[in-house]
């Protein structure tokens, strides 16, 4: 039996201010499952998260989202971005979205659903146990890679189906992107999670992912196991350099 699909993308174009930078995208992403979407800067991968999670109005196509298919629209609309993440989606953006002023753990309880439900605080720290030390400390103030674990801590809080991550490495140490990988891969085992990661670091993404997508001026150049991808550097150097 397969997985549980949790975000469908049919034929999706979106871009900004009218103009199309991504073109007729298929993907998909299931329940505990790692999917890689990567290409060089401009490719449209973070237009592609962006549009996911409403933030950006969708051109044409489809997605389809825990079963809710979503239609082009001409612009976008807060109550949508409102409206997917109470389905379940969470986004890390690429500046992580921290408020720089609030200490860690103010920025953890802006996570926890007013609701109740979701994760314990508890339980996400057993995931980032260097955020431990420093949650009295402003988020400002912490290294870039305390700053990604305490925005993907807060993302985990609400227990997302659905967990999209927005240039996981960007300032970062390889050491440190590994590591966070390594948690990404242990989170999705564990949970059942689907995770969507823009990622540049190509090699350490594709040891934890179990597909990868390959864009290229805003389209999809090969969608497949991360595994097959592996063995196609020739793929690679065109999606990164051209023919």
């Amino acid at each position: 039996m397969s997985a549980e699909e949790l975000l469908r993308l049919d034929g999706v174009s979106a871009g900004h201010d009218g103009t199309a930078v991504v073109h007729e995208v298929d993907l998909v992403v299931r329940t505990g499952q790692i999917v890689a979407l990567i290409g060089s800067n401009g490719a449209g991968k973070s237009t592609t998260l962006l549009t996911i999670s409403g933030i950006l109005p969708l051109m044409g196509g489809s997605i389809t989202l825990f079963g809710t298919r979503s239609a082009p629209r001409r612009r976008s609309s807060n109550a949508e971005v409102w409206r997917r993440a109470r389905l379940g989606l969470a986004h890390v953006p690429e500046d992580r979205g921290l408020f720089n002023e609030l200490t860690a753990m103010e920025n953890l309880r802006l996570g926890q659903p007013r609701r109740g439900g979701g994760r314990s605080l508890e339980q996400v720290l057993e995931w980032f146990p260097q955020l431990t030390g420093v949650l009295g400390r402003r988020a400002g103030l912490l290294s870039g890679g305390e700053q990604q674990m305490l925005a993907m801590a807060r993302a985990l809080l609400s227990d997302p189906p659905l967990l999209l991550v927005d240039e996981l490495s960007l300032g970062l140490a390889p050491m440190v992107v590994e590591q966070l990988l390594e948690v990404l891969r242990t989170i999705a085992s564990e949970t059942g999670t689907g995770i969507l990661v823009v990622e540049q670091h190509v090699q350490l993404v594709l040891d934890i992912a179990d597909r990868a997508a390959l864009m290229r001026q805003g389209r999809i150049l090969f969608d497949g196991t991360a595994a097959e991808l592996k063995q196609r550097p020739e793929l690679l150097e065109s999606g990164y350099l051209g023919d």
